[in-house]
C-alpha cells in the first residue's frame, strides 16, 4: 500500500486505501459457502477446491503462516485488485519512493481505481519523471487483516493454472513471515525464492498430470525473460552513470531499448514457437518497469543459497531471513550477498 505526494492529497490517499480494502473484504465469503452455494461455476468451484488443498501444503510443507488468509473468495467485478504506479527520473532505474508509517518507503502507490491511478500518473510524467502503471492481481497485508478474516482469494487469479495459482498464494503468505521496511528489493525477492521452491515441490508431490511440463514450460519462459531484461538492465544502468551528456544518454537509451523489444521478438520465434504472453509488457518497456522487475527477481539467488546452506530448513531459513530484515539495510545486503 502507498501514500500521497501532500498534505490533502496524503488523506485522500488514505481514504482511498482504507475504503477500497474494507470494500473488497466485504466481498469476501468462506470458501466453504461459496462451494455450497449451487450457482457457483462448476470450474470456479474446482479451483477453489484446489486452492485449499494448496493453502493446507503451505502450512503443512512449506511452514507457512496457519490462519484465515485464502480461506475466503472474493469476485471483485474488475481485472485487478489494485493499479500500481511506479516512476523514474528519465535516466535512471531508481524508482521513487513513497514513505508510510509502519511499512516504511516503497517503490510504488497502489490504487483500486484504474482512473485513479493513471490521475498520479499524469502529475507525475508532468513533473518530469518516467512512469509506469499495472495492474496487480493479489496484495499481502503482511498479516495486519487477520482479525477481518485475513487476505482472500481473489477473482484476478483464482482461475490461473494449478502451478502459477499455487506460486501466487506462496508468494502473498511469504510476506506474513519476513517484512524489512523500506527495502522493497529484499521483500520482493525473499517472497519470490519461497513461491519458487514451494511451487517446485508442490508439483513434485500433487502436481496435476501436465501440469509439470507445462510449469517446465512457463519456468524457461521466465527464465529468458529474465535474461533479457538483466542485459538490458545492466546496460542502461551502466549508460545513465557514464559521463555521456544527456541528449546521448536519450539516444543510447532509445536505441537500447529498441534492441530490446527486437531480442524478445527473436527469442518468441526461435524458442517460444510464437508464444506472445508477454508482448504487452515489452511494448511498455521503460525504466520504472524494468527497475519493478529488478525487485522481484535481483535478490532471489541469494535467498536460495541461503535456504540451501541453512538444509532446505523452512523454519530455520525464516528465522533469518527475520534476523537480517532487522538489520540495517547496508548490513542487511552485506549479509545476504556474503552468504556461501
Amino acid at each position: 500500500m502507498a501514500a500521497g505526494l501532500g498534505g490533502c492529497s496524503t488523506a485522500g490517499y488514505y481514504a482511498q486505501a482504507a475504503h477500497g480494502h474494507l470494500d473488497l473484504l466485504a466481498r469476501a465469503r468462506p470458501v466453504p459457502e461459496v462451494l455450497d452455494d449451487p450457482a457457483t461455476p462448476p470450474a470456479l468451484r474446482e479451483q477453489l477446491v484446489r486452492s485449499q488443498q494448496i493453502r493446507d501444503y503451505a502450512v503443512a510443507e512449506l511452514h507457512l503462516p496457519d490462519n484465515g488468509s485464502y480461506r475466503r473468495y472474493a469476485d471483485l467485478g474488475r481485472s485487478a485488485a489494485v493499479w500500481n504506479v511506479v516512476a523514474t527520473p528519465e535516466l535512471s532505474l531508481q524508482l521513487k519512493t513513497w514513505c508510510f508509517p509502519v511499512v516504511g518507503c516503497i517503490g510504488y502507490r497502489g490504487y483500486y481505481d484504474r482512473a485513479a491511478a493513471d490521475a498520479l500518473a499524469a502529475q507525475l510524467k508532468a513533473e518530469g519523471w518516467e512512469v509506469a502503471v499495472y495492474g496487480v492481481p493479489a496484495y499481502s497485508t503482511l498479516g495486519w487483516s487477520d482479525w477481518l478474516g485475513g487476505d482472500p482469494l481473489l477473482n484476478t487469479f483464482v482461475g490461473w493454472g494449478e502451478a502459477e495459482l499455487a506460486r501466487m498464494v506462496f508468494h502473498e503468505l511469504a510476506h506474513q513471515v519476513a517484512y524489512a521496511n523500506g527495502d522493497t528489493a529484499f521483500n520482493e525477492s525473499f517472497a519470490t525464492a519461497v513461491e519458487r521452491i514451494g511451487g517446485d515441490r508442490w508439483l513434485a508431490q500433487h502436481g496435476a498430470p501436465g501440469s509439470r511440463e507445462a510449469y517446465d514450460q512457463m519456468a524457461e519462459r521466465r527464465a529468458d525473460f529474465r535474461a533479457l531484461t538483466l542485459a538490458a538492465r545492466t546496460d542502461l544502468a551502466a549508460l545513465y552513470a557514464s559521463s555521456a551528456s544527456d541528449d546521448d544518454k536519450r539516444r543510447a537509451k532509445a536505441e537500447r531499448l529498441a534492441r530490446l523489444r527486437a531480442d524478445y521478438e527473436a527469442m518468441k520465434r526461435e524458442r517460444w514457437g510464437g508464444y506472445a504472453g508477454y508482448d504487452a509488457w515489452f511494448a511498455r518497456a521503460s525504466n520504472p518497469s524494468l527497475a519493478v522487475q529488478g525487485a522481484y527477481n535481483d535478490l532471489v539467488p541469494q535467498f536460495v543459497r541461503l535456504f540451501e546452506r541453512l538444509g532446505g530448513d523452512f523454519p530455520r531459513f525464516y528465522a533469518e531471513v527475520r534476523r537480517l530484515a532487522a538489520l540495517p539495510m547496508a548490513e542487511r545486503r552485506a549479509a545476504l550477498q556474503a552468504a556461501p
